[in-house]
């Protein structure tokens, strides 16, 4: 039976690129039933896209994102650096589905703010060239983290995440992460926002922030990448989903198919964008 959920959002799936848990995130997608889904930028990664390279799963994955949306659930396609390229298509709507570049919503009368949050980093909106580098040096750290988990689960011992042991002890990873979280959160202060929401940084995360302005609850959905995590909010509270935790009680269901979009059609879809 599926979960009635009011509120999920999830972001920087990376679809296309070799370190996306696509089925994993599939798994989760079809255990849920959202009134409202909100995919909060970097999840078609079209910096890293190659057209040799998008499974079935990472298909899977869109065709669920429509089918949820052509029944009753209101997605919101927050763009983010990685899929900038949709940013052309910004307020375009197609039945439930709406891209945007951030959205404002009234939750139980609590203003809440949503945007990706690569508008923070300088090293996007200034250097494009070097987070690109950046983009394909992380992906292949996760492949090769990848294999190295596959040998470590063969031998019984516990995963090790080679990006969480850097970001965590290097000082200006930490550094980063933590102003990040502080800007996201004055600038919400400062316009009376109850809850910022963001992605960009793969650093799942529910914490109050107080200043001398006031307060909000700043959040971060993370990745499904690494932590494979989303956040949802249901009967007034935010919760961070880890996949981890209740991967056991998932069931692999079948994608519902859309009639008016196969496969080929949406693999053709996506190669227009690289």
């Amino acid at each position: 039976m599926k979960r009635n959920v009011e509120l999920v959002v999830i972001s920087d799936v990376h679809l296309g690129t070799y370190g996306c848990k696509a089925k994993e995130l599939l798994r989760y997608l079809n255990s849920i039933q959202p009134k409202t889904l909100v995919l909060n930028g970097d999840i078609i990664d079209i910096w890293q896209f190659k057209k040799s390279y998008f499974p079935k799963p990472h298909l899977k994955v869109i065709k669920k994102i429509l089918s949820l949306a052509t029944k009753n659930t209101q997605v919101y396609y927050i763009t983010g650096n990685h899929d900038e390229m949709f940013r052309k298509f910004t307020d375009f709507e197609l039945g439930k589905l709406k891209v945007c570049n951030k959205i404002c919503l009234d939750i139980d009368q609590k203003k809440t703010w949503i945007f990706h949050g690569d508008v923070f980093d300088a090293s996007v909106q200034h250097s494009k060239w070097i987070a690109k580098l950046g983009g394909k040096g992380y992906d292949l750290l996760i492949v090769i983290n990848n294999v190295v988990n596959w040998f470590l689960e063969k031998m019984g011992k516990e995963k090790y995440s080679f990006s969480k042991k850097i970001k965590n002890n290097v000082k200006k990873a930490v550094k980063y992460i933590g102003d990040f979280e502080l800007t996201a959160s004055e600038l919400a202060i400062d316009n009376h926002y109850d809850y910022v929401i963001c992605g960009h940084i793969h650093q799942p995360q529910i914490r109050e922030v107080i200043t001398k302005k006031g307060s909000c609850t700043y959040l971060n959905s993370g990745d499904w990448i690494e932590n494979l995590s989303a956040l949802e909010y249901h009967d007034k509270a935010w919760k961070i989903f880890y996949y981890d935790d209740h991967k056991d009680s998932l069931k692999d269901d079948e994608v519902e198919e859309i009639q008016d979009m196969d496969s080929s059609e949406l693999l053709k879809m996506v190669t227009n964008f690289s």
